[in-house]
């Protein structure tokens, strides 16, 4: 992910300029600052954010680095687009939360970019101009080829897979969760089984997610959203078809870059814009979203482990994420 965001802001972003490759692996950095033609390659994260030749960093590293990161950019006074999840600790997103408020402005944006993909734009905008009536439940899938990794569980399947959906069904019905169940089905082999989870939302609509790693046919993900009077669905993204043999079909990515290189782009544009202005992007998500991904993600794990529903608790939100 880290190479693609060093891609994209080297080829894809007018105005910006790609300063510093960072990785504990210094070859690996030095191969990609060379091929994206960036000024230096390095592996000490904390003293990239103190160069003064860095206005900005994105940060593509393992998930607990997240939070102790964000924040040390904050410290410093510099706009951050950090990858999610914020952090799976739902402390360590607090933590966040009261550094930027105590810095007195937002200095991050969370890499939730599926509110810049077209599907999901145009399912809020069907929401937002009524045109659907009131919105009732919406539907969701997530599937992968294959986990992973080797140990990976159904609680990472909701920690790690998952707040993809939270966020944006979130960001797209314009609510919150009130609780959330979560279930697995038995499977034939070893494999980590799929993971079905029904959440509430404040407004009285039913979500449906279903998280399935192991799905192996390929890269695959759709969501209905069913109002009063209409409903709207996401397409499956291909460019072709093969038509043979008395058959019809279409392949899938292979992961998630492919489907959402688009949205990628989008997102990270909008984050130059906000380091040029200072104005936080309309759509993107904050400090506050991550921590109430992290909040859901949470009680989810223990919902499925406990095979019961359970409330999503979260604090007051802040009138500075308002």
């Amino acid at each position: 992910m880290g190479a693609d965001h060093a891609r994209i802001v080297a080829e894809d972003m007018p105005g910006a300029k790609l300063q510093v490759v960072c990785d504990m692996d210094t070859a690996r950095a030095r191969s990609v600052a060379t091929a994206l033609d960036a000024a230096d390659a390095a592996s000490d994260p904390e003293a990239v954010i103190a160069r003064a030749d860095v206005d900005a960093v994105i940060i593509a590293s393992p998930d607990f680095t997240h939070a102790p990161l964000s924040m040390a950019r904050i410290r410093l006074g510099k706009k951050v687009l950090c990858e999610k999840p914020l952090s799976q600790s739902v402390v360590d997103c607090v933590q966040v939360m009261q550094a930027e408020r105590a810095a007195g402005q937002r200095f991050v944006q969370l890499g939730f970019m599926r509110r810049y993909d077209q599907a999901y734009v145009e399912m809020r905008q069907a929401r937002t101009s009524g045109q659907l009536g009131r919105a009732l439940m919406m539907h969701n899938f997530h599937r992968n080829v294959a986990t992973p990794a080797a140990d990976f569980t159904g609680a990472m399947a909701i920690t790690n897979s998952a707040p993809h959906e939270f966020d944006v069904v979130q960001h797209v019905l314009g609510t919150d969760y009130t609780s959330i169940a979560a279930w697995q089905p038995k499977r034939s082999d070893a494999l980590v089984a799929p993971v079905f989870m029904v959440l509430e939302t404040t407004d009285g609509q039913i979500v449906n997610i279903e998280v399935n790693n192991n799905a192996a046919y390929g890269y695959d993900v759709r969501a209905e959203l069913v109002g009063e009077t209409a409903s709207i669905a996401m397409n499956h993204v291909a460019f072709t078809r093969v038509d043979r043999a008395l058959t019809t079909g279409s392949a899938y990515e292979t992961d998630w870059r492919g489907r959402y290189a688009e949205a990628y782009r989008r997102q990270n544009r909008a984050f130059l814009r906000f380091v040029q202005t200072g104005i936080y992007p309309e759509i993107a998500a904050s400090c506050w979203d991550g921590y109430a991904a992290s909040v859901v993600a949470e009680t989810g794990t223990r919902a499925l482990k406990e095979g019961r529903k359970l409330p999503v608790q979260m604090i007051t939100k802040p009138e500075f994420y308002a």
